[in-house]
């Protein structure tokens, strides 16, 4: 059998997206979607998404991690959906999509075939202070850890220690890692499920952000992650709930291929 794809990166965070509306691809073959993800025996991806029907909205986005299983919310993984819809013809400048965790509305800006994605993320409340450091679901759960520069930081290591702490290792979390320079702050990030440091993560970024602002006493950032820049942008009620979360940044198509399964 052979199926059509697509490879998409957004600030280094690169994807599978696969047009699922005719349900070729089953997501319980956990063992197909790891194989599609392996960087030497296959296409190579931190995760893989599946755009299908979904009733009352555009399309449904199902966002599988490197190692097969489906997962939470992936914020560059949404951005890069919303560009692959958008190529396919599926969607125009708005639209309004279902995801694991909700409702997502999403604006595309195409410049030249430069193209943006302001995607507006779930609300977030129930923000945990652990120390100096913060814990909150934006779509998946991260821990926010702040340091004081990421020269020579080993992000892996100290990821890794804190993802299988006794607090999370049942369930996992991501963790990120935050420093300030100038207006802007540097986030790196290791991510459950792909069990690495990786270029960017959209949810982890909007967390690190929503941290910040707890510190900065403000509620819009510019980042800077190993994969590029993105900007966030939030409304504060209080310490706990946050809402109108915009996540912003490229969404960039590198190929696309056919392949037998």
């Amino acid at each position: 059998m052979q199926i059509e794809f697509s490879k998409y990166q957004g600030t280094g965070n690169d994807f599978v997206l696969i047009d699922n509306r005719n349900g070729i691809i089953s997501p319980d073959n956990i063992k197909l979607i790891e194989q599609l993800c392996h960087r030497r025996f296959g296409i190579g991806a931190d995760g893989l998404m599946l755009l299908e029907d979904a009733k009352g909205y555009d399309f449904r986005m199902r966002y599988f991690n490197s190692d097969g299983k489906e997962a939470s919310m992936c914020g560059n993984g949404g951005r890069c959906i919303v560009a692959f819809a958008y190529h396919l013809g599926i969607i125009k400048n708005e639209t309004t999509f279902i995801a694991v965790d909700g409702e997502h509305e999403a604006k595309v800006e195409d410049k030249n075939n430069f193209v943006q994605i302001s995607l507006k993320m779930i609300n977030v409340s129930g923000i945990e202070k652990i120390g100096d450091s913060f814990f909150m679901n934006t779509g998946s759960p991260h821990f926010v850890q702040f340091i004081q520069n990421h020269d020579d930081f080993d992000t892996y290591s100290n990821g890794k220690a804190i993802r299988y702490n006794d607090r999370f290792a049942a369930e996992g979390t991501n963790v990120n890692f935050v420093s300030f320079k100038n207006n802007e702050i540097q986030v790196s990030t290791y991510e459950r499920g792909v069990e690495d440091e990786t270029y960017s993560c959209g949810t982890g970024v909007v967390a690190s952000a929503i941290s910040a602002g707890a510190i900065k006493n403000s509620n819009s950032f510019k980042i800077n992650t190993k994969g590029g820049k993105l900007a966030v942008h939030f409304n504060k009620i209080d310490s706990q709930n946050i809402n109108d979360i915009w996540l912003i940044g490229p969404a960039t198509k590198v190929f696309s291929g056919s392949l037998n399964i």
